[in-house]
């Protein structure tokens, strides 16, 4: 069952509707800060800028900023589109800090509106580092328990080190298996 009434809240679209109805030569600059640390989580990160004149935007001189960031992958407009997601979530953020709506945007509730997922489950059916690093992003966007956060963590690091000790094949077991017979 949904915890919030979706109805309640306006879009990103009737945000900028509004903004350009008042002010018709505002604009909006959107800029892509993924690094290239974030691009190996899966992560992207983008700001936008409200500027309301075009002397606004010639002089730097936004009205309002907003950041936001997703995760590639998963459901909903991330498995396909997680960098124009977060692109209209941070042109909501940057709308609703200058004033134009009210509270947060349709497009963020829905994101809070999903059910949280299972991380211990998922992470301890994941065998390799990269996949563990993509979840941990995921749990830390999705305001995990440090607990949650510091369990995926020390299952990378004990499988990075097995296939450090142990070769490609990852398992530690070997050797004493091997010591056995």
């Amino acid at each position: 069952m949904p915890r919030f009434n979706l109805e309640n809240y306006q879009d990103v679209q009737s945000r900028l509707n509004a903004l350009h109805k008042e002010w018709p030569d505002a604009r909006v600059i959107t800029e892509n800060l993924t690094s290239p640390s974030d691009r190996s989580v899966s992560t992207w990160v983008v700001k936008a800028s409200l500027y309301l004149t075009a002397g606004d935007q010639a002089n730097d001189l936004a009205k309002a900023t907003g950041h936001a960031f997703e995760i590639d992958g998963g459901s909903g407009a991330n498995a396909t589109a997680a960098l124009e997601n977060a692109e209209t979530s941070a042109v909501g953020r940057c709308l609703r800090l200058a004033g134009i709506g009210e509270g947060p945007s349709r497009e963020e509730m829905v994101k809070a509106n999903k059910p949280i997922d299972n991380f211990m489950t998922q992470a301890d059916s994941i065998s390799d580092v990269t996949e563990l690093r993509k979840l941990y992003a995921k749990a830390k966007a999705a305001n995990q328990d440090a607990s949650v956060l510091k369990a995926i963590q020390e299952r990378a690091e004990a499988l990075d080190t097995g296939s450090k000790d142990s070769g490609a094949g990852g398992s530690s077991n070997r050797g004493k298996a091997d010591r056995k017979q």
